[in-house]
């Protein structure tokens, strides 16, 4: 899906839900959902902040970004990635689900495509639930870790 129309549904979602619960449409929301559109991959709210106040000048504290990101994750604008040694948020794309990879050693997330995974959980029979999406995570260690770990054990030999 692009960028763009992603960026408006969440825009919408976050409208009507401000409308809905009699929240204040601050410019700091919006500043917050534009700017996390525009990343690319997961990022750590550092790197959020560092966007904010840096290429963007729209200053915001961090209690702020605390509150709105917990906003974001409630309402699936953003997905929340807590890994052993660090958290990471990833823009929702709102295209029926999200496969993630997730290097175990390192932390590193890779977004997947796979149609028999998304083909097998449409087809799923669900007991008075209506799914609206879904995130599959697969656990293991990445290529670049395999490959360190399998050299260090070569060296101790």
């Amino acid at each position: 899906m692009e960028q763009n129309v992603a960026r408006d549904k969440a825009k919408a979602l976050l409208n009507d839900y401000l409308e809905m619960n009699n929240h204040r449409k601050t410019p700091e929301r919006y500043a917050i959902l534009d700017a996390i559109a525009s990343m690319d991959e997961q990022f750590s709210l550092d790197q959020l902040m560092e966007k904010l106040t840096g290429e963007l000048r729209f200053p915001v504290s961090r209690a702020t970004l605390y509150n709105t990101m917990n906003l974001f994750v409630k309402l699936r604008i953003v997905f929340r990635h807590r890994l052993a040694s660090k958290t990471t948020y990833e823009f929702c794309q709102f295209e029926g689900g999200n496969i993630h990879q997730v290097c175990s050693n390192c932390g590193k997330i890779v977004l997947l495509q796979s149609s028999e995974v998304e083909d097998a959980i449409e087809k799923m029979r669900l007991k008075r639930f209506k799914r609206d999406g879904f995130a599959v995570y697969i656990y293991g260690i990445c290529s670049t870790c395999q490959a360190k770990i399998t050299r260090k054990k070569n060296n101790e030999k």
